[in-house]
Order: C-alpha cells, then structure tokens, then sequence
C-alpha cells in the first residue's frame, strides 16, 4: 500500500484497509522523507514498511512474505486470546452453576458432578444446588436451561443465585417454583428458551421426600437393592403457560437409600446404531448393572457417564449434571 496516492495520503489509506474484513496483510510504501510514517503505519497494524528507491526484488519478496507470516501469527494470537477469555468466562459461571452444598447434616452425604457437552468444552445451562435451613431439612435442585453457551449459562446462574435466596427467604414451597419462573421469563433474551427443573425437599425426622417437577426427568430411588423412578407427575417446562408443578410426597421405606437427580444430556445418548436413546428406563438399567455392584457412592456419577458414553459411541453431546444424595453409606 503506497501512502502517497491521489484519493488517500498518509495513515487515511491504511486505516480504510485495516477496516476491511479481508484479512490481508498489509506491507506499506513510503518515500525517503516520510520514512517515519512507516514506523507509524506498524504501530497503527501494518505488519511491515518499504522505502522507495530502497527496493529490490529479493527485499521485495522478503517482506512481503514475512509480512503474512506475522500476520498469520497475528491472528493465531487474537484466537488464542480469545479462547483464553472464554475459557475464563466459563471458569466464572461454572463457579456460579455448580455452588458448593450449603449444608452442614451429616445425616447424609451430597455427592455433585458435572461435565459440558462436546461443544467445544463450553459450559451450558445446566445448574444445581443443596441448601439446608433447618436441622433436619434439606432441598435440593437441578436445572437445566435449553441451549449451551454463555448467555444460557448466565441464564442457569440467575436461576440458581434466585432459587437459593427464595428457600433461604422462606418463601411457601408451592410459591419457589412460580417465582423462578417469573426470573425466567422476565431475564431470556428470547421468548422461546425455557427450561426444566426437579427440586426436592428431604425431611430427615420423617424420613420423607417431596418432589416436584417442571418438565424434568424424574430422580431414581436406589433402596432396598432395587432402582426405580420417582413416579411424580411430570408438569410443565418453566416459561410455557405458567402453571405450578404438582407436589409428590415420597415416604422412604428404610434410612438406607440414595437419591439420584442429573440433567438430560446424561439420558439422551444413543444406545447402539439406530435412534434408540438410553432414557430412564436405560439408565435404570444400568445401575441394576451386576458390576457396579462395587461402585462406591462418590464415583457412581463419574461410573453412570463412562458407561453412557461406550453405549453411545463417543462423548456426549449435551451438559451432564448430577447430585446424589445418600443415606446409610451403602453402596
């Protein structure tokens, strides 16, 4: 690029080029006397100068490519910055999606797991959180927020930040759930994000559970060596025609019993070649498994994911989150 043309003389040239998402590298030409403005001209993005009357083929061809050179490693560093802002990005929200239980019974134990997506490794929706507020009270949700990236993890985390400060407000238990919605609706940039929840309150003096759930899928009750659904009805997805989800009362039968609650990314992989999806029936499945007989409490989540994982083929392709909630220490 020559500084000294008839429609652009000086830096005017350069800066309508660098505006151009072209991608060009840009190597300028100045006179003897102007030979400043190429030092400028770098500063401002060009990637090298020239002087006239200074120029051969060989220098030429030199700084020309060198020229791309540096801008490829230009661009090369841009990316990575970028990358490095996202992943710094998510670094945040995963610190606000995934809360460290605040709980301090010892009556039974809280086991938490999450894992993105394929997508690039970018943290989505998907949230949970445990809060006790009495001695022998615990609630607990998880949440997932339709779509991956930023914007809905930001979404999950309002969700969350807004669900704990409702159960620690004392808000009615029938009144939680609406109100989150009301967060919802009032906070996504479109209208059509919406997203599922499953929220359980544990009554430990009574030994009970009351489960509630807005287009989530339902927890599995691992007892008495057998694992089934909770068969609480299903309800609507928060932020589709408002309605509140139904209460289901669950009376468990022993204190030695664990509580599995986890997103759909982990139920929506494939098993085999067709279309078939593992679902609830095949994670029950899995976990009525022989050998995982010896899978301890802690690794279960990590077990059920490897194991959702061969059947499908390959990673999967939604968030993964899960808390595990346990009684009596068993296995």
């Amino acid at each position: 690029l020559d500084l000294g043309l008839p429609d652009a003389q000086g830096l005017d040239g350069l800066r309508q080029l660098l505006e151009m998402p072209s991608g060009a590298a840009v190597c300028v030409l100045t006179g003897r006397t102007d030979e400043h403005l190429g030092v400028v001209a770098v500063a401002e993005g060009a990637q090298d100068y020239l002087v006239k009357g200074q120029v051969d083929g060989v220098l030429l061809t030199r700084a020309l490519r060198y020229a791309v050179e540096r801008k490829r490693a230009d661009e090369n560093a841009r990316r990575l910055r970028e990358v490095e802002l996202r992943q710094a990005e998510s670094a945040r929200l995963e610190r606000g999606l995934l809360p460290q239980p605040l709980m301090t019974t010892d009556q039974v134990a809280v086991h938490t797991f999450y894992r993105p997506g394929r997508h690039a490794a970018l943290i989505g929706g998907d949230f949970f959180d445990v809060v006790q507020t009495h001695p022998d009270r615990l609630d607990l949700i998880v949440g997932d927020v339709c779509g991956h990236g930023v914007d809905e993890a930001a979404l999950g985390v309002e969700l969350r930040v807004a669900w704990r400060a409702l159960v620690l407000a004392g808000v009615p238990d029938d009144e939680v759930l609406p109100a989150l919605e009301q967060v919802l609706m009032s906070e996504r940039r479109l209208q059509e994000i919406f997203a599922t929840v499953a929220t359980v309150r544990l009554d430990l003096d009574a030994n009970r559970a009351t489960v509630r759930l807005a287009g989530h899928p339902p927890p599995l009750l691992l007892s008495g060596g057998r694992v089934a659904p909770v068969s609480a009805p299903g309800g609507r997805l928060l932020g589709v025609r408002p309605r509140r989800p139904i209460a289901y009362d669950l009376e468990f039968d022993t204190d030695d019993w664990s509580l599995l609650m986890y997103t759909d990314g982990l139920i929506e992989g494939r098993v085999g070649a067709g279309d078939e999806r593992l679902d609830v029936p095949g994670l029950s499945g899995l976990l009525d498994e022989p050998d995982n007989r010896s899978v301890s409490l802690p690794e279960l989540p990590a077990w059920l994911v490897g194991r959702a994982e061969r059947l499908n083929g390959g990673p999967l392709a939604d968030d993964v989150a899960m808390l595990l909630v346990s009684r009596g220490g068993g296995r």
